[in-house]
């Protein structure tokens, strides 16, 4: 009996020793499949809820069903419309649910189908507007599709584009008894609407690539007036793009403003409904200028527009008298460098104060002004940068806010008065935290995540108590556990010229300190981006997989980069490019000396800015980084869009040595390593003429080079057709191989 419990301890002993080895053999291998198609360690979040005007009540597609649920509890309410409701007489499928759009008094719906892409940031569709009380549904217009469709507040009306020309439709006199649409109800607005010459209520390219939108055209707060865009594009010149598939590939050409070259023409009109007149905006007499953004005051007599020179340096803020057009300005401001545009501005419902944010301290603060342009009070202060504005409680007079409180990296929700005082945190966990406010601001979706732990979704009061739980990841958290994900850490690098770089770094599970591992740099880069946040998915299942076979992966965010005050972001002006560069060779050089790392198998990979910025280090710092993934570069800041580039390095006649300087393909010859450049053919965005500059100045050094190109595909290199999976496999397995 002895002897049997001895060999029994020797064997548990043996079995005790071996476990780790063993449970490492059991730990489940990340797979390409896994990441990109099967979507195994993809987060789930509590998508569609949209509040309803009582802030108390939101609206969720659930079985094809559009329903009503509380808040607070999440009690389902009532079901407004099935889907068996949206079969449109003589079609056989409904109408898609969850296209749903609402009009403000929340009687009629507008729902969507039969998307079309035309750049990245707009489509066009059928519409069709479906009445509550009836239940009746009619085509919003019967021929083309339609772009931008939204109701007047008053839901009287909706406002369309077609063909570059703005439309309205009247909403009562379409609904008659029969149920079909009347024709005599569609106004045409513009008439000199036209392809690559004049567009109306819509965006030119470069406002909706750079300015952020393509709505180009605004309702009065009581439906009275309608504001609108008028882009003379005629003199801009055009880029085309070939697509192939048929006999003979198909040429389309479109108009894109390359720096220092130039752009549309704007005016800004309004439309008076009643009159079926419009006037003129006068916004000066200067036309090399931007208009970057329209607004409605709470009086529906005054438009606000920001008017913003060609430097982006000098902004100013104009009141517009609806009936005469006339214009004074309320609000200016200046900028060594250049002011970047936002949303954070409101119009107050007392009519008499206004709320903006501004960089005027070194740091995005928010304060709020007079309508007659006078300061009232900073509202908010302190190193740190406000992220973004979600809204006022003017009942409570208080602003809700997300900022970088804690840390650059961190997302806090914050609720601050504007008659002055601390502002009080809302969010309890640490991290990134993103909220979405009902419409009264009592209540608040939050999604919070850290860098190692996947979001969860909770129901939130005003006061930032979570009442509920929406979604917690539970199943993933088991499966990353299954895959033995890492844990990423952060930490900071400092740089021979004594500057503080916030970083992530991603190590094998396995990893053993006395071992040598490469290194693989992932990165953006660009002015105000973050790769380095303290947020699910900055060290993703990708670099998982990196990590499983051995690999470091590291992030760092270099100057020029967010949330760290304007000092840190626009040091990089009239330089875009070189201290970005520098600050990435500076963190190549600290991971090679540290003694866990094979500082001879280094690589690097990015998109879009991130390429540009592998191959500037590639070539630059050639001795540092063995290997680089271009993905979609710029390679001459001369070849990309005129807002982007010139905000941050003014024209090449102004600058010509900044922009020829800090292109890699006047260092092509430098390079020394293995490189892979990958671009789609049909990019829009960053054109392939930019690789083929980089190829050209890479043959010419006698540089090999390798080169992946994805046919008809635009900047993303999703075109459906397999080309997102056949992308990250080729990275893949190029980056394993030459690490």
């Amino acid at each position: 009996m002895k002897s049997g419990s001895y060999r029994f301890l020797l064997m548990a002993s043996a079995i005790l020793l071996l476990f780790p080895f063993w449970a490492q053999s059991q730990t489940k291998s990340i797979s390409l499949d896994d990441v990109f198609k099967n979507r195994k360690f993809s987060s789930r979040g509590a998508p569609g809820m949209r509040s309803m005007k009582d802030g108390i009540h939101y609206t969720q597609v659930k079985n094809d069903s559009l329903n009503v649920y509380e808040y607070e509890t999440g009690k389902y309410v009532r079901t407004i419309l099935t889907a068996k409701q949206l079969v449109i007489q003589g079609d056989s499928l409904p109408l898609p649910v969850s296209s749903y759009e609402f009009s403000m008094d929340e009687n009629r719906l507008m729902f969507s189908r039969d998307e079309e892409t035309l750049f990245r940031h707009s489509s066009k569709a059928n519409y069709f507007i479906l009445d509550l009380a009836s239940m009746k549904i009619i085509p919003l217009y019967g021929k083309d599709k339609q772009r931008l469709a939204t109701f007047s507040p008053d839901a009287s009306t909706v406002a369309f584009v077609i063909n570059n020309n703005l439309f309205i439709r009247d909403i009562a006199l379409s609904f008659s008894e029969s149920g079909k649409p009347d024709e005599k109800a569609i106004r045409q607005v513009t008439t000199d609407g036209k392809i690559n010459e004049v567009i109306n209520a819509a965006t030119d390219w470069v406002y909706e690539e750079e300015f952020g939108f393509s709505k180009a055209f605004a309702w009065s707060p009581d439906g009275s007036r309608l504001a609108y865009y008028r882009f003379d594009e005629s003199s801009v010149k055009e880029y085309q793009l070939t697509f192939y598939g048929d006999l003979y590939p198909e040429q389309s050409k479109y108009k894109y403003p390359k720096a220092g070259e130039d752009n549309s023409l704007v005016g800004i009109y309004i439309y008076n409904v009643k009159d079926n007149k419009s006037i003129t905006v006068d916004i000066g007499k200067e036309t090399d200028i931007y208009i970057p953004r329209i607004k409605w005051t709470t009086e529906p007599s005054t438009l606000a527009l920001y008017r913003l020179n060609r430097h982006q340096s000098f902004l100013e803020l104009l009141l517009a008298d609806a009936s005469s057009g006339k214009t004074k300005t309320i609000y200016t401001e200046e900028n060594k460098c250049y002011i970047d545009i936002t949303d954070h501005w409101t119009f107050l419902k007392n009519g008499k104060e206004l709320l903006i944010s501004s960089e005027r301290n070194g740091y995005t603060h928010l304060y709020l002004y007079s309508m007659e342009g006078k300061l009232v009070r900073q509202i908010t202060d302190g190193q740190w940068d406000v992220a973004n504005v979600f809204g006022v409680d003017e009942n409570k007079r208080l602003v809700y806010f997300t900022a970088g409180y804690s840390s650059p990296m961190n997302r806090e929700v914050f609720s601050v008065s504007l008659d002055g005082g601390k502002p009080i945190q809302l969010s309890a966990r640490v991290g990134s935290n993103s909220p979405d406010f009902s419409s009264t601001f009592a209540w608040y979706i939050n999604r919070w995540s850290d860098i190692n732990t996947p979001p969860t979704v909770t129901v939130n009061n005003s006061e930032g108590k979570e009442v509920r739980i929406l979604q917690d990841n539970a199943k993933l958290k088991e499966v990353i556990k299954d895959y033995n994900f890492a844990k990423a850490e952060f930490l900071t690098v400092k740089t021979e010229n004594d500057v503080m770089l916030n970083a992530w770094i991603l190590k094998p599970p396995d990893f053993d300190p006395l071992k040598k591992y490469p290194v693989l740099f992932t990165l953006y880069g660009g002015p105000g981006s973050q790769t380095v946040l303290n947020s699910w998915g900055a060290a993703s299942s990708w670099n998982q997989l990196f990590a499983q076979k051995g690999i470091i992966v590291v992030s760092v965010d270099n100057r020029g980069t967010g949330a760290r005050g304007e000092e840190f972001k626009k040091c990089t002006y009239l330089q875009l490019g070189k201290y970005e560069t520098i600050d990435q060779i500076e963190a190549a050089k600290y991971m090679g000396s540290l003694p866990y790392v094979d500082k001879d198998r280094i690589g690097i990979w990015g998109w879009s800015f991130g390429g540009y910025m592998v191959l500037s280090c590639v070539t630059k710092g050639a001795d540092y980084f063995k290997t680089g993934v271009a993905v979609a570069p710029v390679t001459n800041w001369k070849y990309y869009d005129n807002i982007y580039t010139e905000r941050y390095m003014r024209t090449p006649k102004e600058n010509n040595s900044g922009y020829e300087d800090n292109s890699p393909v006047n260092f092509a010859d430098k390079f020394k390593g293995k490189l892979l450049i990958i671009h789609g053919t049909a990019d829009d965005n960053v054109h392939t003429q930019n690789s083929y500059d980089m190829i050209t100045a890479l043959v010419a050094a006698n540089k090999q080079f390798d080169m992946q190109l994805y046919p008809n595909c635009n900047h993303y290199i999703n075109s459906g057709k397999n080309t997102s999976f056949h992308l990250y496999q080729r990275m893949t397995e190029y980056l394993l191989k030459n690490l």
